[in-house]
């Protein structure tokens, strides 16, 4: 029998570490097991703390046996690991401010619960972002289905930067907001696949928003307002991370990263009530003009 798993302290888990990985979950044992694999099988960043914040419908899928098991692979290996449940649901930006409160690390890797990480690509992402020093680095996701499908017309949104990156005012009426076309499908594999990287280098391109796997500066995010927006947004909603990236991207700047170590589960979604963009409302505040 899987003995009972401990949960962790909110208390005991904050602590001044490098980095921290945030996983909000729901309804998902299988995939959340895979994802907690693929951080168990990290290295080169030593100590990193996992957050599982879970909102199933039934038991938290942390519980499941293969999860279960992961959890304590990971802590076996001197990660320590905080498992929590927040309910009722409030909605996807309330749940990842309330990932973003339990943390105290210097990095805050924000991590879908569909998402296989492969080994090396924490150690890339952190070293991105100690040599780029701007707001956030990603990893867009892989989905290997498409591997056969090769679009040329979105490779042409591909542009590296040629120095640290740089603050950026991004918006949906503007070109750069069409660089989210290359995390499409399997446009990154191929990219990378024609940029023929040595091994061990990696490259930062321009990114409108990344999904699924970005590492920021929690400070950074923090001081750019984090997701305290979600207030203001009805609980039915997505584009909750991409408001978060544009808000920091205007600030400090980001940048994606390849190659991408990040792919996606391709495991139907659970989020099917999606009335509002997040980011849509964020930026009318923000835009609309202020009384004199």
């Amino acid at each position: 029998m899987n003995r009972p798993l401990d949960l962790g302290t909110p208390a005991e888990f904050r602590a001044d570490r490098l980095v921290d990985v945030l996983i909000p979950t729901r309804n998902r044992p299988a995939e959340l097991a895979v994802t907690l694999g693929g951080l168990a099988a990290q290295d080169g960043v030593p100590g990193f703390g996992v957050v599982v914040s879970d909102q199933s419908d039934g038991d938290p899928a942390y519980t499941h046996p293969a999860a279960a098991t992961m959890v304590r692979a990971l802590r076996h290996r001197g990660h320590p690991v905080l498992l929590t449940r927040r309910l009722p649901r409030r909605g996807l930006a309330e749940h990842r401010a309330y990932l973003l409160a339990a943390s105290a690390a210097r990095y805050v890797l924000s991590l879908d619960d569909d998402i296989w990480l492969e080994p090396g690509a924490l150690h890339r992402l952190v070293t991105a972002m100690g040599e780029l020093g701007c707001g956030f680095v990603g990893n867009g996701v892989h989905g290997l289905s498409y591997t056969d499908d090769v679009r040329p017309e979105s490779h042409g949104h591909y542009e590296e930067w040629a120095g640290p990156p740089t603050p950026e005012r991004i918006r949906p009426d503007t070109p750069e907001w069409n660089r989210a076309r290359i995390h499409s499908a399997a446009n990154l594999l191929h990219i990378t696949e024609q940029l023929a990287l040595p091994p061990g280098a990696w490259r930062a391109y321009k990114v409108s928003w990344i999904g699924g796997c970005v590492l920021y500066d929690r400070a950074k995010l923090v001081d750019a307002g984090g997701f305290d927006f979600w207030r203001r947004v009805q609980e039915k909603h997505q584009g909750e991370d991409v408001a978060a990236q544009l808000a920091v991207l205007s600030r400090y700047g980001g940048a994606g990263i390849l190659p991408s170590g990040a792919y996606h589960l391709e495991s139907p979604t659970t989020v099917t009530d999606r009335d509002v963009e997040a980011w849509e409302v964020v930026l009318a505040d923000e835009d609309t003009p202020q009384p004199a």
